[in-house]
Protein backbone atom coordinates (compact mmCIF):
# COMPACT_ATOMS: atom_id res chain seq x y z
CA UNK A 1 0.00 0.00 0.00
CA UNK A 2 2.68 2.53 1.51
CA UNK A 3 4.95 1.44 -2.03
CA UNK A 4 1.63 2.12 -4.28
CA UNK A 5 1.05 5.68 -2.31
CA UNK A 6 4.83 6.42 -2.91
CA UNK A 7 4.62 5.63 -6.42
CA UNK A 8 1.59 7.83 -7.59
CA UNK A 9 3.41 10.90 -5.39
CA UNK A 10 6.03 10.26 -7.84
CA UNK A 11 3.92 9.80 -10.77
CA UNK A 12 1.40 13.01 -9.87
CA UNK A 13 5.39 15.31 -9.30
CA UNK A 14 6.68 13.89 -12.89
CA UNK A 15 3.18 15.35 -14.84
CA UNK A 16 3.39 18.39 -12.43
CA UNK A 17 6.69 18.91 -13.44
CA UNK A 18 6.30 18.28 -17.42
CA UNK A 19 3.36 20.78 -17.40
CA UNK A 20 5.87 23.42 -15.41
CA UNK A 21 9.05 22.86 -17.41
CA UNK A 22 6.68 24.83 -20.20
CA UNK A 23 5.62 27.75 -18.26
CA UNK A 24 2.39 26.21 -17.09
CA UNK A 25 0.56 26.75 -13.59
CA UNK A 26 -0.71 23.21 -12.87
CA UNK A 27 -3.50 24.69 -10.99
CA UNK A 28 -4.40 27.41 -13.81
CA UNK A 29 -4.06 24.82 -16.06
CA UNK A 30 -6.67 22.55 -14.53
CA UNK A 31 -8.94 25.46 -14.21
CA UNK A 32 -8.66 26.36 -17.76
CA UNK A 33 -9.03 22.46 -18.74
CA UNK A 34 -12.34 22.25 -16.73
CA UNK A 35 -13.91 25.22 -18.52
CA UNK A 36 -12.40 23.95 -21.63
CA UNK A 37 -14.15 20.51 -21.03
CA UNK A 38 -17.90 22.41 -21.02
CA UNK A 39 -17.49 24.15 -24.01
CA UNK A 40 -16.97 20.56 -25.63
CA UNK A 41 -19.94 19.32 -23.77
CA UNK A 42 -17.90 16.24 -22.55
CA UNK A 43 -20.12 15.96 -19.23
CA UNK A 44 -23.20 15.65 -21.93
CA UNK A 45 -22.44 12.82 -23.59
CA UNK A 46 -19.77 11.14 -21.12
CA UNK A 47 -22.83 11.13 -18.08
CA UNK A 48 -26.06 8.97 -17.63
CA UNK A 49 -28.88 10.36 -16.60
CA UNK A 50 -27.99 11.05 -12.77
CA UNK A 51 -24.74 8.68 -12.83
CA UNK A 52 -21.07 10.46 -11.51
CA UNK A 53 -20.04 12.65 -13.84
CA UNK A 54 -17.37 11.58 -16.60
CA UNK A 55 -18.60 7.62 -15.90
CA UNK A 56 -20.00 7.27 -19.31
CA UNK A 57 -22.66 4.81 -20.15
CA UNK A 58 -24.74 7.32 -22.15
CA UNK A 59 -26.56 5.34 -25.26
CA UNK A 60 -25.89 6.42 -28.77
CA UNK A 61 -28.83 5.17 -31.16
CA UNK A 62 -27.11 4.81 -34.74
CA UNK A 63 -28.67 3.11 -37.92
CA UNK A 64 -25.83 0.31 -37.39
CA UNK A 65 -25.89 -0.30 -33.80
CA UNK A 66 -25.57 1.36 -29.97
CA UNK A 67 -22.53 2.66 -29.20
CA UNK A 68 -22.14 3.64 -25.30
CA UNK A 69 -19.90 6.90 -24.13
CA UNK A 70 -17.06 5.54 -22.01
CA UNK A 71 -15.57 6.13 -18.61
CA UNK A 72 -13.43 9.42 -19.18
CA UNK A 73 -12.44 10.06 -15.49
CA UNK A 74 -9.33 9.80 -13.81
CA UNK A 75 -9.82 6.17 -12.67
CA UNK A 76 -6.95 4.23 -13.49
CA UNK A 77 -9.46 0.82 -13.94
CA UNK A 78 -11.99 1.95 -15.56
CA UNK A 79 -11.32 5.55 -16.97
CA UNK A 80 -8.28 7.24 -19.03
CA UNK A 81 -6.46 7.58 -15.69
CA UNK A 82 -3.58 5.67 -17.11
CA UNK A 83 -3.60 7.32 -20.60
CA UNK A 84 0.07 9.32 -21.35
CA UNK A 85 -0.28 12.70 -22.89
CA UNK A 86 -0.06 11.39 -26.44
CA UNK A 87 -2.66 8.86 -25.56
CA UNK A 88 -4.77 11.41 -24.83
CA UNK A 89 -4.43 12.83 -28.04
CA UNK A 90 -4.80 9.96 -29.83
CA UNK A 91 -7.96 9.30 -28.61
CA UNK A 92 -9.43 12.95 -28.50
CA UNK A 93 -8.23 14.08 -31.84
CA UNK A 94 -7.64 10.72 -33.96
CA UNK A 95 -10.34 8.43 -32.61
CA UNK A 96 -7.31 5.82 -31.80
CA UNK A 97 -7.74 4.93 -28.08
CA UNK A 98 -4.86 2.37 -26.67
CA UNK A 99 -7.75 -0.09 -26.79
CA UNK A 100 -8.15 0.48 -30.62
CA UNK A 101 -9.86 2.87 -32.75
CA UNK A 102 -12.74 4.78 -31.38
CA UNK A 103 -16.26 5.06 -33.62
CA UNK A 104 -17.13 8.43 -34.76
CA UNK A 105 -19.79 9.17 -32.20
CA UNK A 106 -16.64 10.83 -30.45
CA UNK A 107 -16.72 13.94 -32.36
CA UNK A 108 -12.84 13.30 -33.25
CA UNK A 109 -12.89 15.19 -36.73
CA UNK A 110 -13.84 18.32 -35.48
CA UNK A 111 -11.63 18.04 -31.89
CA UNK A 112 -8.97 17.62 -34.23
CA UNK A 113 -9.07 21.25 -34.86
CA UNK A 114 -8.51 22.03 -30.90
CA UNK A 115 -5.31 24.00 -30.45
CA UNK A 116 -2.06 22.07 -28.82
CA UNK A 117 -2.43 24.36 -26.13
CA UNK A 118 -5.87 23.60 -24.93
CA UNK A 119 -5.46 20.26 -25.29
CA UNK A 120 -2.86 20.24 -22.95
CA UNK A 121 -5.15 21.50 -20.26
CA UNK A 122 -7.93 19.74 -20.88
CA UNK A 123 -5.53 16.55 -20.39
CA UNK A 124 -4.14 18.29 -17.26
CA UNK A 125 -8.11 18.45 -16.10
CA UNK A 126 -9.15 15.09 -16.95
CA UNK A 127 -5.97 13.68 -15.14
CA UNK A 128 -7.69 15.44 -11.66
CA UNK A 129 -11.03 14.60 -12.18
CA UNK A 130 -12.71 12.45 -9.55
CA UNK A 131 -12.30 8.87 -10.42
CA UNK A 132 -15.34 7.06 -11.24
CA UNK A 133 -15.56 3.42 -10.28
CA UNK A 134 -18.05 2.61 -13.15
CA UNK A 135 -17.29 -0.64 -15.44
CA UNK A 136 -17.78 0.27 -19.65
CA UNK A 137 -20.67 -0.90 -21.36
CA UNK A 138 -20.03 -2.90 -24.78
CA UNK A 139 -21.23 -1.26 -27.73
CA UNK A 140 -23.86 -3.27 -29.56
CA UNK A 141 -23.19 -3.00 -33.49
CA UNK A 142 -24.02 -4.72 -36.03
CA UNK A 143 -22.35 -6.75 -38.49
CA UNK A 144 -19.75 -5.47 -40.34
CA UNK A 145 -19.76 -1.98 -38.05
CA UNK A 146 -18.95 -4.18 -34.96
CA UNK A 147 -15.16 -4.72 -36.42
CA UNK A 148 -13.37 -1.98 -35.57
CA UNK A 149 -10.54 -2.41 -37.97
CA UNK A 150 -12.95 -1.08 -40.92
CA UNK A 151 -12.90 2.18 -38.84
CA UNK A 152 -9.61 2.95 -40.33
CA UNK A 153 -10.66 2.88 -44.19
CA UNK A 154 -13.66 4.89 -42.83
CA UNK A 155 -11.60 7.41 -41.58
CA UNK A 156 -9.29 7.74 -44.84
CA UNK A 157 -12.70 8.78 -46.86
CA UNK A 158 -14.51 10.37 -44.79
CA UNK A 159 -12.01 11.99 -41.73
CA UNK A 160 -10.92 15.93 -42.33
CA UNK A 161 -8.51 16.39 -39.73
CA UNK A 162 -7.07 20.04 -40.97
CA UNK A 163 -6.33 21.92 -37.82
CA UNK A 164 -8.03 25.25 -37.49
CA UNK A 165 -6.79 28.24 -39.49
CA UNK A 166 -8.08 31.84 -38.17
CA UNK A 167 -9.62 34.46 -41.09
CA UNK A 168 -7.58 37.65 -40.83
CA UNK A 169 -10.52 39.29 -43.06
CA UNK A 170 -12.66 38.68 -40.01
CA UNK A 171 -12.63 40.08 -36.63
CA UNK A 172 -11.19 38.55 -33.25
CA UNK A 173 -14.75 37.72 -32.09
CA UNK A 174 -15.72 35.99 -35.28
CA UNK A 175 -12.25 33.96 -35.71
CA UNK A 176 -12.90 33.10 -31.73
CA UNK A 177 -16.36 32.15 -32.28
CA UNK A 178 -15.62 30.17 -35.49
CA UNK A 179 -13.01 28.02 -33.15
CA UNK A 180 -15.55 27.41 -30.45
CA UNK A 181 -17.89 26.23 -33.35
CA UNK A 182 -16.14 23.90 -35.12
CA UNK A 183 -13.66 22.62 -32.66
CA UNK A 184 -14.83 21.99 -29.27
CA UNK A 185 -18.57 22.74 -29.78
CA UNK A 186 -18.32 20.28 -32.59
CA UNK A 187 -21.93 21.92 -33.77
CA UNK A 188 -21.99 20.62 -37.11
CA UNK A 189 -21.24 17.14 -35.83
CA UNK A 190 -25.77 17.50 -35.58
CA UNK A 191 -26.50 20.34 -37.64
CA UNK A 192 -24.58 19.31 -40.91
CA UNK A 193 -26.17 16.53 -43.36
CA UNK A 194 -24.50 12.98 -43.59
CA UNK A 195 -24.34 10.71 -46.48
CA UNK A 196 -24.47 7.68 -47.14
CA UNK A 197 -21.66 6.31 -45.32
CA UNK A 198 -22.61 8.78 -42.33
CA UNK A 199 -19.75 11.14 -42.49
CA UNK A 200 -20.58 14.55 -42.31
CA UNK A 201 -20.93 16.62 -46.04
CA UNK A 202 -19.02 19.36 -45.40
CA UNK A 203 -19.65 21.52 -48.61
CA UNK A 204 -23.46 21.77 -46.43
CA UNK A 205 -22.12 22.76 -43.08
CA UNK A 206 -24.11 23.54 -40.97
CA UNK A 207 -27.28 23.04 -42.98
CA UNK A 208 -29.55 20.74 -40.64
CA UNK A 209 -29.74 17.35 -40.26
CA UNK A 210 -32.54 14.60 -38.11
CA UNK A 211 -30.78 13.55 -35.23
CA UNK A 212 -32.51 11.24 -32.42
CA UNK A 213 -35.71 12.10 -34.26
CA UNK A 214 -35.73 15.73 -33.85
CA UNK A 215 -34.34 18.34 -36.74
CA UNK A 216 -31.41 20.04 -36.18
CA UNK A 217 -32.16 23.17 -37.77
CA UNK A 218 -30.40 24.59 -40.36
CA UNK A 219 -27.60 27.27 -38.73
CA UNK A 220 -26.43 29.46 -41.64
CA UNK A 221 -26.19 32.97 -41.23
CA UNK A 222 -28.77 33.29 -44.17
CA UNK A 223 -31.10 30.89 -42.60
CA UNK A 224 -31.31 32.56 -39.05
CA UNK A 225 -31.31 35.66 -40.57
CA UNK A 226 -34.58 35.33 -42.14
CA UNK A 227 -35.96 33.86 -38.94
CA UNK A 228 -34.97 37.24 -37.16
CA UNK A 229 -32.37 36.20 -35.35
CA UNK A 230 -29.75 39.08 -34.38
CA UNK A 231 -26.62 39.03 -32.53
CA UNK A 232 -29.01 40.19 -29.03
CA UNK A 233 -31.36 37.38 -29.14
CA UNK A 234 -28.97 34.48 -30.54
CA UNK A 235 -26.79 35.19 -27.38
CA UNK A 236 -29.07 35.24 -25.05
CA UNK A 237 -30.57 31.52 -26.43
CA UNK A 238 -27.18 30.36 -26.21
CA UNK A 239 -26.40 31.80 -22.97
CA UNK A 240 -29.50 30.58 -21.02
CA UNK A 241 -31.69 28.35 -23.11
CA UNK A 242 -34.70 30.87 -23.96
CA UNK A 243 -35.07 33.65 -25.67
CA UNK A 244 -38.45 35.56 -27.15
CA UNK A 245 -37.72 32.95 -30.10
CA UNK A 246 -38.53 29.65 -28.26
CA UNK A 247 -36.67 27.96 -25.82
CA UNK A 248 -34.06 24.47 -26.27
CA UNK A 249 -35.24 20.95 -26.22
CA UNK A 250 -34.36 17.34 -27.06
CA UNK A 251 -30.71 17.12 -27.70
CA UNK A 252 -30.11 21.03 -27.73
CA UNK A 253 -31.43 21.07 -24.03
CA UNK A 254 -28.41 18.88 -22.81
CA UNK A 255 -25.74 20.99 -24.83
CA UNK A 256 -27.41 24.10 -23.41
CA UNK A 257 -27.38 22.77 -19.53
CA UNK A 258 -23.82 20.92 -19.99
CA UNK A 259 -22.23 23.26 -22.09
CA UNK A 260 -23.42 26.82 -23.44
CA UNK A 261 -24.83 27.71 -20.43
CA UNK A 262 -22.06 27.40 -18.17
CA UNK A 263 -19.41 29.67 -21.04
CA UNK A 264 -18.50 33.18 -20.39
CA UNK A 265 -21.34 35.75 -22.09
CA UNK A 266 -17.85 37.08 -24.30
CA UNK A 267 -17.75 33.10 -25.86
CA UNK A 268 -21.48 32.56 -26.48
CA UNK A 269 -21.59 35.99 -27.84
CA UNK A 270 -18.66 35.43 -30.39
CA UNK A 271 -20.36 32.04 -31.36
CA UNK A 272 -23.23 34.15 -32.44
CA UNK A 273 -21.12 36.12 -34.24
CA UNK A 274 -19.48 33.82 -36.01
CA UNK A 275 -23.38 31.90 -36.87
CA UNK A 276 -24.47 35.40 -37.87
CA UNK A 277 -21.17 36.35 -40.03
CA UNK A 278 -20.48 39.63 -37.48
CA UNK A 279 -23.74 39.93 -36.48
CA UNK A 280 -24.66 42.07 -39.10
CA UNK A 281 -28.60 43.56 -39.46
CA UNK A 282 -30.75 40.54 -39.84
CA UNK A 283 -33.77 40.88 -41.80
CA UNK A 284 -37.05 43.48 -40.31
CA UNK A 285 -38.49 40.69 -37.68
CA UNK A 286 -42.54 40.73 -38.89
CA UNK A 287 -44.87 42.13 -35.90
CA UNK A 288 -47.10 39.54 -34.38
CA UNK A 289 -50.11 41.30 -33.22
CA UNK A 290 -53.30 39.47 -31.48
CA UNK A 291 -55.30 36.70 -33.14
CA UNK A 292 -57.36 38.44 -35.44
CA UNK A 293 -61.23 37.87 -35.81
CA UNK A 294 -60.75 36.58 -39.58
CA UNK A 295 -57.95 34.08 -38.05
CA UNK A 296 -60.24 32.49 -35.52
CA UNK A 297 -61.90 31.51 -38.22
CA UNK A 298 -59.60 28.84 -39.22
CA UNK A 299 -60.30 25.27 -38.32
CA UNK A 300 -56.97 25.21 -36.72
CA UNK A 301 -57.74 28.01 -34.09
CA UNK A 302 -60.21 25.39 -32.77
CA UNK A 303 -57.32 23.02 -32.08
CA UNK A 304 -55.44 25.56 -30.73
CA UNK A 305 -57.41 26.72 -28.15
CA UNK A 306 -58.65 23.15 -27.33
CA UNK A 307 -55.13 22.18 -26.79
CA UNK A 308 -51.89 24.56 -26.88
CA UNK A 309 -53.81 27.92 -25.56
CA UNK A 310 -53.39 26.86 -21.32
CA UNK A 311 -50.06 26.55 -21.39
CA UNK A 312 -49.43 28.84 -24.17
CA UNK A 313 -51.50 31.84 -23.88
CA UNK A 314 -54.34 32.75 -25.68
CA UNK A 315 -52.18 34.74 -27.90
CA UNK A 316 -49.38 32.38 -28.23
CA UNK A 317 -47.81 34.58 -25.97
CA UNK A 318 -46.29 32.13 -23.59
CA UNK A 319 -46.02 32.21 -19.88
CA UNK A 320 -42.66 32.37 -18.20
CA UNK A 321 -41.06 28.75 -16.18
CA UNK A 322 -44.31 27.25 -18.27
CA UNK A 323 -44.27 26.78 -21.55
CA UNK A 324 -42.43 29.43 -24.19
CA UNK A 325 -43.87 31.68 -26.57
CA UNK A 326 -45.39 30.55 -30.58
CA UNK A 327 -45.77 33.92 -31.40
CA UNK A 328 -42.12 34.62 -33.25
CA UNK A 329 -41.13 30.61 -32.15
CA UNK A 330 -38.15 30.02 -34.59
CA UNK A 331 -39.51 26.34 -34.65
CA UNK A 332 -42.86 27.34 -35.52
CA UNK A 333 -41.72 29.81 -38.40
CA UNK A 334 -39.01 27.09 -39.56
CA UNK A 335 -40.45 25.87 -43.13
CA UNK A 336 -39.52 22.47 -42.24
CA UNK A 337 -42.14 21.32 -39.95
CA UNK A 338 -40.32 18.50 -39.06
CA UNK A 339 -39.51 19.56 -35.24
CA UNK A 340 -43.26 20.91 -34.90
CA UNK A 341 -44.76 17.92 -35.53
CA UNK A 342 -42.45 15.99 -34.08
CA UNK A 343 -42.87 17.53 -30.70
CA UNK A 344 -46.74 17.53 -31.05
CA UNK A 345 -46.39 13.70 -31.36
CA UNK A 346 -43.68 12.98 -28.95
CA UNK A 347 -44.17 15.89 -26.19
CA UNK A 348 -41.17 17.06 -24.26
CA UNK A 349 -40.41 16.21 -20.87
CA UNK A 350 -39.66 18.98 -18.14
CA UNK A 351 -36.36 20.85 -18.27
CA UNK A 352 -34.83 22.34 -15.35
CA UNK A 353 -31.81 24.36 -15.61
CA UNK A 354 -31.50 25.75 -12.27
CA UNK A 355 -33.33 26.70 -9.27
CA UNK A 356 -34.75 29.93 -11.14
CA UNK A 357 -35.18 28.51 -14.67
CA UNK A 358 -37.58 25.15 -15.58
CA UNK A 359 -40.27 24.13 -18.34
CA UNK A 360 -42.97 22.29 -17.56
CA UNK A 361 -42.97 19.13 -19.54
CA UNK A 362 -44.93 19.28 -23.04
CA UNK A 363 -47.56 16.78 -23.43
CA UNK A 364 -47.69 14.32 -26.38
CA UNK A 365 -50.59 14.42 -28.65
CA UNK A 366 -50.19 11.43 -30.40
CA UNK A 367 -53.32 9.32 -30.66
CA UNK A 368 -54.57 12.70 -29.51
CA UNK A 369 -54.81 14.80 -33.51
CA UNK A 370 -55.26 13.24 -36.88
CA UNK A 371 -53.50 14.30 -39.74
CA UNK A 372 -56.13 16.46 -40.60
CA UNK A 373 -56.13 18.37 -37.15
CA UNK A 374 -52.28 18.55 -37.68
CA UNK A 375 -52.45 20.44 -40.66
CA UNK A 376 -55.46 22.74 -39.54
CA UNK A 377 -53.45 23.59 -36.21
CA UNK A 378 -49.82 24.18 -37.82
CA UNK A 379 -51.36 26.25 -40.92
CA UNK A 380 -53.12 28.46 -38.15
CA UNK A 381 -49.41 28.83 -36.33
CA UNK A 382 -48.18 29.79 -39.08
CA UNK A 383 -50.42 32.74 -40.03
CA UNK A 384 -50.97 33.70 -36.45
CA UNK A 385 -47.82 32.69 -35.03
CA UNK A 386 -45.46 33.25 -38.05
CA UNK A 387 -46.51 35.71 -40.72
CA UNK A 388 -44.07 34.16 -43.36
CA UNK A 389 -44.22 30.06 -42.74
CA UNK A 390 -45.79 28.71 -46.12
CA UNK A 391 -49.06 26.53 -45.43
CA UNK A 392 -48.61 22.86 -45.43
CA UNK A 393 -50.75 19.87 -46.88
CA UNK A 394 -52.56 17.26 -45.02
CA UNK A 395 -50.23 14.71 -46.83
CA UNK A 396 -46.94 16.75 -46.08
CA UNK A 397 -48.02 16.71 -42.78
CA UNK A 398 -48.80 12.78 -43.09
CA UNK A 399 -45.46 11.85 -44.08
CA UNK A 400 -43.50 13.16 -41.69
CA UNK A 401 -46.07 11.97 -39.41
CA UNK A 402 -44.96 8.41 -40.10
CA UNK A 403 -41.57 9.22 -39.30
CA UNK A 404 -41.72 10.67 -35.94
CA UNK A 405 -44.32 8.40 -34.20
Amino acid sequence: MIKKTLLALVLGAMASSAFASNGDDLPDLIKRGEYLAKAGDCEGCHTIGDGQRYGGGRAFETPIGTIYSTNISSSKKYGIGNFSYEDFVNAVQKGVAPRGNLYPAMPYEPYAKIHPADMKALYAYFMHTKPVNQVNRENDMIFPANIRFGLKFWNMLEVDDKPFKENPEKSAAWNRGAYLVESLGHCGECHTPRNLLMGSENDKALQGNVVNGLNAPNLTAQRLKREGWDLANLTEFLQTGKSAKGTAFGEMFIVEKHSLTLLDHKDNQAIATYLLDDGTTPNPVPSYPPVSAEQQKMPGYQVFMANCAGCHGNNGQGVPNVAPPLKGNATVANPNIYNTVAVLFKGIPTQRYNALQSYYAMPSYNGKLDAKATTDLLNFLHKAMADSAPAVTEKEVSDVMKKVK
